[in-house]
């Protein structure tokens, strides 16, 4: 009898609970932020494009996703999730307006819904919802990044509406909400591989959710099940590609490429033996090295935790790939690269454990810091620098020429140069902020608060320790930590504000408030 009862009061209070889209378009007081948002996130696109009318390529990235899309391939270089995206969009339109107008809005949405996500549970007040409210309206990285043929605009709207999407499910669960929850981590998973961590996210949501609790793990299980069949499926095909069964050649090759960061600081007297099957490899690697001393005339030898060794054809990894199938000129790039991913990775992985140490002091620690201020890296020219195009994204995008053009002469780009500075500046507040809020026990008078920031802090964490190890640091790469870490930081700072100044939580009452008002439906 308790049971039934406890599910009808369930049910109760889900007639009673405020749907986002109620909240967002028919709450008095967020009417105007609706008035002025539509409008300025339109006048902000039409004056970027007039700016740059064309879309923005990254040498390599681009045309690798341009070139799945065309042929439809189920496995390349990258995911084939965003090449899916772009061949979508093809069906209607081959315009590089539309594609960067929808990334763009797809953008805009998915951050603005996680914005009223936080007013809706945490009530900040009318100051702290403003400058929040601005900040991501008028964010200049949204324009330049979803301008570039890129998956990272895509990806990062598909975090965002994943990541609000949890914080409806640790507070406000529904059956709809948990299936597209899972549907879209696993969208996430197949755009880009960072998605790997996000089901520790999941499971950390689930522990958090007090409520549908058996409806959770089934819609943790299928997102669980459909990256499963995802990875199962590519890892035959790259099989049937190179021979060897597994899941992206990317993972040999990222460990291979943050090993030589250190390798190439251990002097010849300290090398240690290398196994018989490594060796050919070894040594075109040490022979680099020892011609490779003078940055003067190797200037790549200058960047800190790059991804230089795993792309630039005169890297010894490159070299040794292509002399394992010389005389072989049938063999495809994709079949070259995947073929030695193995071999890659055993190298990275005896070199990162032979020498740990200097793996810590020399990928690690710079990697660490970078994460702390992440680089702006190719965001800081329109288009990369470069004025052309290949003969794929022509085809694709039914351009006259292979030329671009923008207003500006000079395509260097300083508007985002404030990022690393504000990065930098918000990870030492989250932290100080994070430590005053468990030191004032801010967690008994927010215990919704509490919830959502154990959530952020362990995405920060994760993501820090993935990011570090992994993959380079950039900032495209960690706008989505950013951003999310940045509203949070908000929310604790007007947190450390009320304290100071005594002012009493009004968590609760905000809640009641809101079921009082009666509305229709609980799905965002």
């Amino acid at each position: 009898m308790s049971t039934l009862a406890h599910q009808f009061d369930e049910q109760q209070q889900e007639k009673l609970q405020l749907s986002l889209k109620h909240f967002i378009f028919r709450h008095p007081g967020n009417r105007w932020f609706i008035r002025i948002g539509i409008p300025v996130i339109i006048i902000q696109f039409v004056i970027f494009k007039f700016l740059y009318p064309f879309a923005g390529f990254i040498n390599g990235d681009s045309y690798l996703y341009l070139e799945t899309a065309y042929h439809n391939f189920t496995v390349n270089t990258y995911p084939i999730g965003y090449s899916k995206f772009l061949r979508l969009i093809s069906v209607f339109t081959h315009s590089d307006t539309v594609v960067v107008a929808i990334q763009y809005l797809l953008l805009q949405s998915s951050t603005l819904s996680l914005v009223f996500t936080i007013f809706y549970f945490y009530n900040p007040a009318r100051l702290t919802k403003i400058v929040l409210f601005i900040f991501m309206l008028v964010n200049p990285v949204y324009l330049y990044l979803a301008n570039y043929i890129s998956s990272d605009a895509f990806f990062l709207s598909l975090s965002l509406i994943w990541f609000t999407s949890l914080l409806w499910i640790m507070n406000r669960p529904t059956e709809k909400l948990i299936i597209i929850n899972a549907l879209v981590l696993f969208m996430a998973f197949t755009v880009r591989y960072n998605a790997l961590f996000y089901p520790i996210i999941s499971g950390v949501a689930l522990i958090l959710t007090r409520r549908k609790v058996w409806m959770n793990l089934v819609g943790f299980s299928i997102s669980l099940l459909l990256i499963g069949i995802f990875t199962e499926v590519t890892s035959k095909k790259y099989k049937e590609i190179s021979g060897y069964n597994q899941f992206t050649p990317f993972t040999g090759w990222q460990m291979a490429n943050n090993a030589l960061y250190a390798y190439r600081y251990i002097d010849s007297s300290h090398r240690k033996k290398v196994p018989m099957r490594l060796q050919q490899l070894d040594k075109m690697v040490r022979s680099y090295f020892d011609s490779s001393r003078d940055i003067r005339t190797h200037p790549v030898e200058a960047l800190v935790a790059s991804t230089v060794y795993m792309w630039d054809p005169r890297s010894p990894l490159s070299i040794y790939m292509e002399g394992q199938f010389k005389g072989d000129s049938t063999a495809s790039a994709l079949k070259k690269w995947a073929t030695v991913a193995p071999i890659m990775k055993d190298y990275g992985t005896f070199l990162i454990k032979a020498y740990p140490s200097e793996f810590a002091k020399h990928y690690l620690i710079p990697n660490a810091v970078k994460y702390y201020a992440p680089p702006v890296e190719f965001l800081d020219h329109y288009s990369t620098g470069i004025d052309s195009v290949n003969e794929t994204a022509k085809v694709w995008f039914d351009y006259k020429s292979t030329k671009l053009r923008s207003y500006f002469k000079d395509y260097s780009v300083t508007t985002l140069d404030f990022y690393p500075v504000l990065t930098g500046t918000m990870n030492v507040i989250l932290v100080l902020s994070t430590i005053s809020f468990v030191l004032l026990k801010g967690y008994k008078q927010y215990p919704q608060l509490k919830k959502g920031l154990i959530l952020v802090i362990a995405l920060w964490a994760v993501n820090f320790g993935f990011s570090v190890f992994a993959s380079p640091i950039a900032l495209r790469f960690q706008l989505f930590p950013i951003l999310v870490s940045l509203a949070f930081t908000f929310l604790l700072v007007e947190f450390l504000v009320k304290a100071a100044k005594g002012v009493p939580q009004e968590e609760t009452n905000h809640q009641e408030k809101l079921k009082n008002e009666k509305p229709e439906l609980t799905a965002i």
